[in-house]
């Protein structure tokens, strides 16, 4: 299991755009979110032990902030040839309180230069980024909680209009996106 740590995109970003098929039918595009109070968009996977460890409080942290109006989306971009566990039929069998789309291309993930998973990217109402990096200091294999803490504070600040400060943001850590052969991206250096 290699740790491959997030790219820390810009905060200011604009959301990129996309639409994407969901698991559960039909495609979702970005404008779902539009209406919430800020949103959080996820790349995830079925199979990634780093997911897997966090994936109970991160229902538990969506729940809670869904309902404070606080939007979510899983985004899952792996290569599905290579790690069929993570197919939409797979990705259907979770029952996550928030949309999971498939990006089969992989060119969302380009877009958010996302490089791992979980891959965490918090938005404004604006649709701009004021937050990416970890879920909080858990790890697999290590004894501390897995509390949520870093991401509910940036969701916390998001909602009091606060700002992020952004030496206080750690990258996330996870499993490498499983890139398609010869579609790997170009801002890895």
């Amino acid at each position: 299991m290699s740790a491959t740590p997030s790219t820390m995109l810009e905060i200011g970003t604009e959301a990129p755009d996309f639409t994407l098929p969901s698991v559960n039918g039909g495609n979702l595009s970005l404008k779902y979110a539009d209406q919430s109070k800020g949103f959080v968009v996820m790349f995830i996977c079925n199979h990634c032990p780093y997911v897997l460890h966090i994936e109970d409080e991160l229902v538990k942290v969506a729940n809670e902030y869904i309902a404070k109006g606080i939007g979510f989306i899983a985004i899952s971009s792996n290569d599905v040839e290579k790690y069929p566990q993570d197919s939409p039929d797979k990705m259907a069998e979770k029952d996550y309180p928030f949309p999971y789309l498939y990006d089969e291309d992989q060119e969302v993930a380009k877009a958010y230069q996302a490089a791992c998973t979980p891959d965490l990217f918090v938005f404004d109402e604006n649709r701009k980024l004021v937050y990416r990096g970890q879920f909080d200091d858990s790890r697999p294999k290590k004894d501390t909680p897995v509390t949520g803490k870093d991401l509910r504070k940036a969701l916390d600040a998001v909602l009091s209009g606060e700002q992020i400060p952004e030496e206080k943001q750690v990258p996330s850590m996870g499993c490498n996106i499983k890139w398609k052969p010869g579609n790997e991206p170009d801002y890895f250096g």
